[in-house]
């Protein structure tokens, strides 16, 4: 179902007419309004006025997360604190925390936007949503509560964590759509098998999981646990949340971007030029509704790629291909990029091995060295130590042969690699760099 049929299914050209004139006029308040981006824009020498079409997007300075660390907490802000209703954060685990702010009107998008998520997601006025995204300075767990209560449909605000009362919740209350990131779904499908509940007897149809890179492989692996059809969903507290896109249930071949509030572009990362049409690079937004924490060209550092094909749900907006990982999460391995998205479809390919793994970097002398540590099942793990060693050399080779880089398997018992009730550590980085 479509939410919002009017914006949704906009002709790309009366789409960008209305991207250019918010553009136009955010461009205009922020120059206004916030002085680090009045400096920035002078420093490139652009006005607001000297933006006359979309493709002048590309002479707007980037946004970078530095840049709102550098202005913690509230210099990126374009109104009066008396303004400001909400504030999130971000975790500040690789730094400073980066702080948003909402107006009213901004939250009412927000709300908007997540409504038209689930219902592309799957959701509709009747449902039940149990919405075990974290709840407090996280955008997710209140961006997904807001959209649900604007769709009109009913939301158990059960948050991360208790893993085996939201086990019980799910049995005794019925709910029809699960939202939370994908790897905590698998971790509550093993609670619920510990607990005697069979997932094919729970009422879920749609599952949409997002805030963490997950590869196909995975949403397969998903859906066959947990008896759903699993969507992804994308958004960053910079640019507002979750709801900034989302795969539709009919086609599930990309994210629907909600272009009419966010510009995307894919750029080179190395250089900072435009990517070429369908390059895959790096996906940079710019904001063009948010009034209390606008952003120009905000580089997200995912990897991704546009793609403007109509799409048999009929929505218009331009679509995102599935985020395959970070450019500051890759992990360089004698010479050789690896995204842990990467390593996961390999592993996820391999009946052997459970959905639960971790990378570990070391380096030895001169020499960087990757050790992939992944959970076997029960009855693998009580195999002889000849069939693991063999099942070691079996996963090293396939990677290798898929990435092109040697790694050492580590086979651990079930059950061992810490799970995550929000997003999963996936890389452990020892390297001294």
């Amino acid at each position: 179902m479509i939410y919002n049929m009017e914006f949704e299914t906009l002709p790309r050209e009366a789409l960008e007419a209305i991207q250019l004139r918010r553009l136009r006029a955010n461009v205009e308040r922020i120059y206004a309004t916030v002085p680090f981006y009045r400096r920035k824009l002078d420093e490139a020498g652009v006005k607001p006025g000297d933006i006359q079409s979309l493709k002048d997007l590309s002479r707007l300075p980037f946004t970078t997360k530095q840049d709102l660390r550098d202005n913690y907490p509230f210099g990126m802000f374009a109104v009066p604190m008396d303004n400001v209703v909400r504030i999130h954060a971000s975790s500040g685990t690789t730094g400073q925390p980066t702080v948003v702010g909402y107006t009213a009107r901004d939250v009412a998008t927000w709300a908007e936007l997540m409504a038209r998520a689930l219902s592309a997601g799957g959701a509709s006025r009747g449902d039940i949503i149990h919405n075990a995204y974290g709840y407090g300075l996280f955008t997710g767990g209140l961006g997904v509560h807001y959209g649900a209560e604007k769709l009109g449909a009913s939301v158990i605000p059960i948050s991360g964590g208790n893993t085996k009362r939201q086990v019980l919740i799910m049995r005794d209350f019925g709910p029809t759509i699960l939202t939370c990131t994908p790897s905590y779904a698998l971790h509550l499908a093993e609670a619920a098998q510990e607990m005697g509940v069979d997932f094919s007897a729970l009422k879920f149809k749609s599952g949409i999981f997002g805030a963490e890179p997950w590869s196909e492989t995975m949403r397969l692996e998903i859906e066959r646990i947990l008896h759903l059809s699993a969507v992804d969903i994308y958004g960053l507290s910079e640019v507002i949340g979750p709801g900034v896109a989302i795969e539709c249930v009919e086609a599930k071949k990309g994210l629907h971007i909600f272009e009419d509030h966010f510009l995307p572009e894919i750029i080179r990362p190395e250089t900072g030029d435009p990517a070429g049409p369908g390059e895959t690079g790096e996906l940079v937004f710019t904001s063009l509704t948010k009034e209390a924490f606008p952003i120009l060209r905000y580089r997200t550092r995912d990897i991704s790629s546009l793609n403007y094909a109509p799409c048999i749900c009929g929505r218009t907006m331009v679509r995102m291909t599935r985020v395959s990982g970070r450019t500051d999460d890759m992990l360089i391995i004698r010479g050789v990029n690896v995204f842990p998205s990467q390593i996961e479809s390999v592993l996820m390919e391999m009946t052997e091995v459970e959905p639960h793994y971790q990378l570990v970097v070391d380096r030895e002398g001169t020499l960087d060295n990757l050790t992939v540590n992944v959970e076997v099942g029960e009855q693998a793990f009580s195999d002889e130590v000849k069939d693991l060693l063999t099942l070691e050399k079996k996963i090293a080779k396939n990677i290798k042969e898929t990435l092109g880089v040697s790694v050492r398997v580590k086979l651990v018992e079930p059950k061992t690699i810490a799970r995550s009730e929000g997003k999963a550590q996936r890389v452990i980085d020892n390297r001294k760099i």
